[in-house]
């Protein structure tokens, strides 16, 4: 998905507001479920977020989902959105998080989704690397409030 921020989307300081990006982040994860699963889906769950960089005003925002983990009726989708400054093209990760997402049925209950393959080495690469830095960010969430 692509969005270019503009003042709705904005806090005070002229950079976007986290529930904006969430917001942005949902539905991108959502499509890749869909996509994947050729039926409705519903968001269950979202990992940690941290805003690691701002996102100016008037920039370009793209944000990437892909299905990286499966279960029986659920997936799990990778969001990282990344921003860009049209004027010089320079680009930056700004936020990155794990969702999970239910697959429906034509009554809006649980269903199955189909398994999910890697037949190359470049997909099964993409897939373990989703998987590493999702346990890495929980190891990190974890060690942060481990008090």
């Amino acid at each position: 998905m692509t969005e270019m921020l503009l003042p709705n989307d904005t806090n005070n300081l002229g950079r976007a507001l986290g529930g904006a990006v969430l917001h942005w982040m949902d539905i991108c994860g959502a499509i890749a479920g869909m996509r994947f699963a050729s039926r409705q889906v519903v968001t269950a769950s979202m990992d940690h977020v941290d805003f690691i960089a701002p996102i100016e005003m008037g920039e370009v925002v793209t944000i990437e989902g892909y299905v990286f983990n499966t279960g029986r009726t659920s997936l799990d989708v990778k969001v990282e959105v990344r921003a860009e400054n049209p004027r010089t093209g320079e680009t930056r990760r700004t936020t990155t998080s794990y969702f999970t997402f239910v697959a429906l049925d034509e009554e809006g209950g649980p269903t199955t989704v189909p398994d999910l393959e890697s037949p190359t080495a470049e997909e099964a690469a993409l897939r373990e690397r989703a998987v590493e830095g999702r346990r890495e960010q929980l190891r990190e969430v974890v060690e942060r409030y481990d008090v």
